[in-house]
């Protein structure tokens, strides 16, 4: 039966070769601008490296303290003091990574400005993030307690700091401050926040948080537990914490802070409120947001198969009037329109990877390479049927509804 459908949607196809180009042009197109778009969202939240452990890791960027009387609050990122106190003392955690967001300096190399961006961090960070190491060693915790100016430095920079020659041991200044270079890794794309530097630095050099004792800083942690099975403990640990903190004396009466998954710790920042992280609301933005991209091709591809159908009359009259069901008819419409989309998401995979490999080799964003893999083929595959389904269940429904003289007439 499938084999008969297949032959006889193939068949239509080459029938009105214009309407098949223009409903293959709209389904390819509007497949590749999807798969290009979760091959990006595939890469902003599945584990990259060097933080190739986010299914044991949880998050912690921001904290919203609040005023219940004045309404007025503060969110933002968090000190080293606060995640040190409050978080390295966890008990149930293996490790705690403590990082600074980076920030931007400007260095001189054979009188030519060199932009780099800094990131402080404790010995545990190394521990933490899968970091490849080119050359050398990360610095120790007791160079970090020695306030040693040592620091790591990332593949680009070595590259543009000292050519090819071997980094290690040598200098490298910048602020008018000397570093001694102890390792050099591999370049990290820096839509990975929480792991992404050209410069590592220990946090006990950092001027702004010497005496820093408040809430407010610059400052995240990465949460490692020894199981993913310890991460609701580990989230429970934490919020009897924050329960705890004293906020006696201050201005705000209420703190919020929580330790999430990697995905959530966006999310609440932009779309959380109170215990909800907000990914619920962000995964039906992306799906609202698919279906309205979808819509305008779907609608135009209905147009185009009713136009189709209605060629066909005097064959759906024909086949009516020799006892074919409308069932039957229906089954053959949607599956021939099953057929003509998967054709399409096949162009549009191919589209998608011809894209994808332009964009990866222009390094349009340094050090990301976007990826056709499974999940995203899953979500393709998705996509071409509900495309099928949504553009071929009207016009077949409006098909079985023809009456047999009426169809016959029509031709």
């Amino acid at each position: 039966m499938l084999k008969n459908y297949f032959k006889i949607a193939i068949a239509v196809l080459k029938r009105r070769k214009f309407f098949t180009f223009i409903s293959l042009f709209g389904i390819s197109f509007t497949l590749t601008i999807l798969i290009v778009l979760t091959a990006f969202l595939d890469h902003l939240i599945s584990p990259q490296y060097p933080d190739t452990r986010r299914s044991r890791s949880l998050y912690i960027n921001t904290a919203l303290r609040s005023n219940s009387k004045t309404f007025y609050f503060s969110n933002g990122p968090l000190s080293y003091y606060f995640l040190n106190k409050y978080v390295s003392s966890l008990k149930t955690p293996e490790k705690v990574a403590i990082s600074s967001i980076f920030s931007t300096t400007n260095t001189y190399v054979n009188n030519k400005k060199l932009e780099i961006d800094m990131k402080y961090t404790n010995a545990e960070f190394w521990d933490v993030q899968e970091f490849q190491f080119l050359e050398g060693r990360p610095y120790t915790a007791q160079e970090i307690a020695n306030g040693d100016h040592v620091a790591v430095i990332s593949e680009k920079t070595k590259q543009a700091y000292f050519g090819e020659a071997s980094a290690v041991g040598k200098y490298i200044e910048t602020d008018n401050v000397r570093y001694r270079v102890t390792g050099v890794v591999k370049s990290v794309p820096i839509t990975i926040l929480f792991s992404y530097g050209d410069l590592y630095l220990p946090y006990t050099l950092s001027k702004t948080e010497r005496s820093n004792t408040g809430f407010d800083g610059s400052y995240t942690a990465i949460i490692l537990a020894r199981s993913a099975a310890d991460l609701p403990k580990i989230q429970e640990e934490f919020q009897q914490t924050v329960a705890r903190i004293p906020l006696k004396g201050m201005e705000f009466d209420k703190l919020d802070c929580y330790a999430d998954s990697y995905l959530a710790s966006f999310t609440r920042t932009l779309l959380g409120k109170d215990e909800s992280s907000g990914v619920n609301k962000f995964i039906l933005s992306i799906s609202l947001f698919a279906l309205f991209f979808m819509l305008l091709p779907t609608l135009n591809l209905i147009n185009i198969n009713i136009s189709r159908i209605m060629e066909r009359s005097s064959e759906i009259g024909v086949r009516k009037a020799f006892g074919a069901s409308s069932r039957t008819l229906v089954y053959q419409f949607i599956i021939e329109n099953i057929i003509l989309t998967l054709i399409g998401g096949i162009l549009g995979i191919a589209l998608s990877a011809i894209i994808i490999a332009i964009l990866n080799s222009s390094q349009l964003l340094p050090q990301v390479y976007l990826a056709i893999n499974f999940t995203v083929l899953a979500w393709a595959l998705l996509a071409c049927l509900l495309f099928g389904l949504f553009s071929g269940v009207y016009p077949a429904w409006r098909m079985s509804k023809l009456q047999v003289v009426t169809a016959l007439k029509a031709q």
